[in-house]
């Protein structure tokens, strides 16, 4: 599974509760996209969060 490289958010665990409060496990994947982004005057293709794209912390190639 991909992971941001800027605030390594991944993966979440936890579990699905049904009516009758069964429990099974369940995962919920960060939105997590491949963009380009310049890194010191160069374009570097990397995985970043959508969270860390809106707060700025990275600037698109």
């Amino acid at each position: 599974m991909a992971k941001c490289e800027i605030c390594s958010k991944g993966v979440h665990f936890g579990n699905n509760v049904s009516h009758s409060h069964r429990r099974s496990n369940r995962m919920w994947k960060s939105n997590i996209k491949s963009v380009k982004v310049n890194v010191n005057g160069l374009s570097k293709k990397m995985n970043v969060c959508t969270s860390c794209l809106r707060s700025g912390l990275v600037v698109r190639a």
